[in-house]
């Protein structure tokens, strides 16, 4: 059995390839949305039924395992699933999401002052500060912005133009609240931004990047349930699927994947 990604796109693929680098024995099937993209402007039922359908999918291709790497999908969908969906169809088998992980990061981290880019959907969820909340991280205080149009130009591989974006949206916060010191790229495709952010603002700003963070915590979570590992797969095999083809997709896919275009 494999372990699987569900994304809206293109994003999750820097997930799964530093996933596959700290785990490079099991097989890993993604699933990219790619026809529906993107979530982010979406309504709440509208983002269930299209990750419902994306879960399912890979659960009938054999996946033990799925991670939700979209941050949309997850704010909105994850704990419906995994209380209903889950535990009436696959109750054998598991759904994660990556904004759990992410707030342990933060706390591990000593963030004070975060601030959380994302897209609409997520901020508007409020699953950011609520997760904090059950965490009884009172030491944090974050600061939210929604950045809808940062994933059409990522996947569009229009980064440049992205990253510019999102500095400029730090910079402005900044000025409203002051000085941060940890900001949250609340969205797989944000991940791409990382580096030249980082180039940006030097060590002042801690950037938490999930792609970053993902690998460590499934691997921990492996460790700990091998009634799922144990189920899983070695044959170093990684297939992408999306459910709508454009032409600059094989380059910006390679791109994500750090040059090594995966079939």
């Amino acid at each position: 059995m494999k372990i699987g990604f569900f994304d809206s796109g293109l994003g999750g693929l820097t997930i799964m390839k530093t996933v596959a680098k700290e785990l490079p024995q099991y097989d890993y099937l993604y699933y990219g949305d790619t026809a529906n993209l993107p979530y982010g402007d979406k309504t709440e039922a509208e983002i269930f039924s299209l990750t419902k359908a994306g879960i399912e999918t890979l659960f009938q291709a054999d996946c033990a395992l799925v991670i939700i790497a979209c941050n949309t999908a997850s704010a909105e969908t994850l704990r419906k699933l995994q209380d209903d969906f889950l535990a009436k169809h696959y109750p054998d088998r598991r759904i994660l999401g990556v904004i759990i992980p992410t707030i342990e990061e933060m706390i591990e981290s000593g963030a004070k002052r975060a601030l959380l880019l994302a897209t609409r959907r997520t901020v508007e969820s409020g699953k950011y500060p609520m997760e904090l909340q059950k965490h009884d991280a009172k030491g944090i205080t974050l600061y939210s912005v929604p950045m809808p149009g940062l994933v059409p130009l990522i996947e569009s591989g229009k980064s440049d133009e992205a990253l510019v974006l999102a500095k400029v949206a730090i910079d402005e916060e900044e000025k409203r609240v002051g000085e941060v010191d940890t900001v949250v790229l609340g969205c797989t495709h944000y991940t791409k931004l990382a580096p030249g952010l980082r180039t940006h603002y030097g060590t002042r700003i801690k950037f938490i990047t999930q792609d970053e963070l993902i690998p460590k915590k499934l691997a921990d979570y492996l460790t700990r349930h091998g009634e799922i590992e144990s189920k899983l797969t070695r044959g170093g095999t990684r297939v992408i699927k999306l459910t709508a083809e454009r032409e600059d997709y094989d380059q910006i896919t390679a791109e994500l994947l750090g040059g090594a275009l995966l079939h």
